[in-house]
C-alpha cells in the first residue's frame, strides 16, 4: 500500500471518527466553548487550530509509543512483518461490524458526558483549546476505539513513516471544529443547518465506510489467512 494511500485512508478514518455520534458530541462541545470568542474571529480561528493540534498530539503520541513499543522488540517486530497481514482481514471484518452495527458495547457514547462538561470548567486561552482537544481525543467511545486500535495502528505499522498516518487521522478528527472556526472566522453564522446535514451525513457515511471494510477483511482473510488464491 503506498504512502499516499495510507496517508488518505488515515485522514478518512478520522473524519469518520469525528462524525460518529460520541466523538460529534465532544466535538459540537468544543465548537460551543470556542464560539465563546466569536466576536474575536482571529482568535476563534486560532482557537479551533490549537484544539485540533491537540487531538493530533494526543493520537499521535499514543500510536507512536504503541508502534515503536512493538517494533523496538526484535522478535515481535518479526511476528508482526509475518502475521500482521494475515490479521488484518479480521481486524478490517470487526471494525466494519462495530460500524455497520452488528456488534454494539452497551453504553455506547457515555464518554461524552464528563467531556462535554469540561468545557465550562476551562478557560477560554488558546492553551485551553489545546488542552480541550487533547482530552476529549483520549475520550475513547467503542467504535473510535475499534477505529484507532483495529484499523489506524495497522496502517501506521506498514507505513514507513509512523508518525503521518496518526497525525492525519488526528487531523481528520479535528476538521468539523477547525473548519467552524473557519467558518466563524469568515464571518458564517448557520451553525444549526451545518450541524443538520453533519448528522444527516453520518449514518450514511459510516455504513458505506463499514460495508467496504467488511469487504476488504472478507478478501484479505480468503486471500492471506486460509490462502484461498
Amino acid at each position: 500500500m503506498s504512502e499516499l494511500v495510507l496517508l488518505g485512508s488515515a485522514l478518512w478514518l478520522g473524519i469518520l471518527t469525528s462524525i460518529s455520534p460520541c466523538p460529534l458530541a465532544t466535538n459540537l462541545a468544543a465548537v460551543t466553548f470556542i464560539g465563546k470568542r466569536a466576536t474575536k474571529p482571529r482568535l476563534v480561528l486560532f482557537s479551533g487550530l490549537a484544539y485540533t493540534l491537540g487531538r493530533v498530539t494526543f493520537y499521535t503520541v499514543l500510536a507512536l509509543l504503541l508502534v515503536y513499543g512493538l517494533l523496538s522488540a526484535p522478535l515481535v517486530s518479526l511476528y508482526l512483518q509475518k502475521y500482521l497481514i494475515m490479521a488484518l482481514g479480521p481486524v478490517l471484518i470487526l471494525t466494519g461490524m462495530f460500524l455497520v452495527e452488528l456488534v454494539q458495547f452497551p453504553g455506547a457514547g457515555s464518554g461524552a458526558g464528563w467531556t462535554a462538561r469540561l468545557a465550562g470548567r476551562l478557560g477560554t486561552g488558546i492553551l485551553s483549546s489545546f488542552g480541550l482537544g487533547f482530552l476529549f481525543a483520549a475520550a475513547f467511545c467503542p467504535v473510535s476505539g475499534a477505529i484507532f486500535f483495529g484499523s489506524l495502528l495497522p496502517l501506521s505499522l506498514q507505513s514507513s513513516t509512523p508518525v503521518f498516518p496518526p497525525v492525519a487521522y488526528g487531523l481528520g478528527t479535528g476538521l468539523p471544529v477547525l473548519g467552524l472556526a473557519l467558518a466563524v472566522a469568515v464571518g458564517v453564522s448557520s451553525w444549526s443547518k451545518l450541524h443538520g446535514r453533519i448528522t444527516a451525513l453520518e449514518r450514511h457515511l459510516r455504513l458505506g465506510t463499514g460495508v467496504v471494510f467488511l469487504g476488504l477483511g472478507i478478501y484479505f482473510t480468503l486471500k492471506y489467512l486460509f490462502r484461498l488464491w
